[in-house]
């Protein structure tokens, strides 16, 4: 590999590291290293390394470490997508179509005899803060997490949904990185802070909209139940929601809770959740589950989550994650042989239970809704 910067990325390596063996190849530089603790030491090399255009990769091979260093790979750039009036295009999109779901999902809610939550402009506003309020800081998580390894992104992209018919307005955020994942660690926490940060919100929206959700009596229910006026959501309760409605003493099989757009916010903010938490692709729990079980098991994985995805009745998620994965099933961090600590470990066996508690249980649960209200 010739070129005006490779001396330089030799020294720099010989400078790092306690070389043993190094191999000029036609398209890489080799480097056998004999340092026992290289795991930071590789993190700023890399960084050094894209300041000059190279990539550097660690490996291991007949239980030696090794260095491998390719000049950075061309990448066409796509000038709609690095334009900086895209993401907030598609925010401004975004905010339009949340709000008039908002709107009509109002209306719908209080075409139900006797119940009025609030003028529809209004809780339209409070409907789209609650809900982008979700995403946002779903993705700010991630970008402050990022920020915190000092890998560069993009702004967030709001993806817009459909907001008629009772169909999402909104298929959630996205942020690019800038450059490769160094690190199994960075992966890792750049993956898992997203769904933390946005998990709060929406358990704060959750406890909001169950206190404020109108119950019906059991027979004014059954009665608008035989008008046709109430039909019962069929898309699964999820037990961070079952527990806003308890703590209000809303729950349980004798009540009627109407679910109302700040529910119905938090009720998408919690399947989203449950989403990215799932060890598929390269959702956030996917890239969270390539950290610790590798790219094999994380295929394997990725086929399971689709398994459980069509058994609680999500098909229609699974057949866009399964053709998405098969254009890409996960990143590849630099470094994919350093070990991931212990606390890493214990924090993803609580990412687990908190994906139980995010689950749509699909089952008929006793949130009625206006048929004027959704159309799913």
């Amino acid at each position: 590999m010739s070129d005006p910067n490779t001396e330089d990325v030799i020294s720099l390596v010989n400078s790092m590291f306690t070389v043993s063996k190094f191999t000029k190849e036609p398209y890489s530089l080799e480097f056998q290293i004999e340092d026992q603790d290289f795991k930071s030491k590789f993190e700023e090399l890399a960084r050094r390394l894209q300041d000059l255009n190279y990539l550097g990769k660690l490996e291991k091979m007949e239980n030696k470490n090794y260095i491998i260093i390719q000049k950075f790979p061309s990448r066409k750039k796509r000038k709609w997508l690095g334009s900086p009036w895209v993401p907030r295009v598609l925010f401004t999109v975004v905010v339009v179509f949340v709000m008039m779901d908002g709107f009509y999902r109002t209306q719908g809610v209080n075409a139900i005899e006797n119940i009025n939550i609030g003028k529809p402009g209004e809780m339209a506003i409070i409907y789209t803060v609650s809900l982008l309020g979700i995403l946002g800081i779903h993705e700010l998580g991630h970008m402050i997490a990022a920020k915190i390894h000092r890998l560069k992104t993009t702004w967030p992209y709001f993806i817009p949904g459909i907001p008629v018919f009772g169909f999402l307005p909104t298929f959630g955020a996205l942020i690019v990185p800038k450059g490769p994942m160094i690190s199994r660690k960075i992966l890792f926490d750049i993956a898992i802070a997203g769904p933390i940060a946005g998990l709060v919100i929406a358990i704060i929206v959750s406890v909001y909209g169950a206190y404020t959700a109108p119950v019906i009596e059991p027979d004014i229910a059954l009665q608008l139940h035989e008008q046709n006026d109430l039909i019962e959501f069929s898309f699964g309760e999820p037990l961070f929601l079952q527990g806003s409605l308890a703590l209000f003493g809303k729950g349980g099989s004798d009540n009627e809770v109407i679910l109302t757009p700040i529910l119905w916010a938090a009720w998408i903010g919690f399947f989203i959740t449950f989403l990215n938490l799932m060890p598929a692709w390269q959702l956030d729990g996917g890239h969270m589950a390539r950290t610790f079980f590798g790219a094999k098991w994380h295929k394997y994985s990725t086929y399971a989550s689709l398994g459980i995805l069509a058994i609680i009745g999500f098909e229609f998620a699974a057949i866009m994650i399964y053709f998405l994965s098969r254009r890409g099933l996960s990143a590849c961090p630099l470094d994919d042989i350093s070990p991931i600590s212990k606390n890493r470990k214990l924090a993803y066996l609580g990412i687990i239970v908190l994906a139980v508690l995010c689950i749509p249980i699909p089952e008929n649960i006793c949130m009625p809704f206006s048929r004027g209200l959704c159309i799913f």
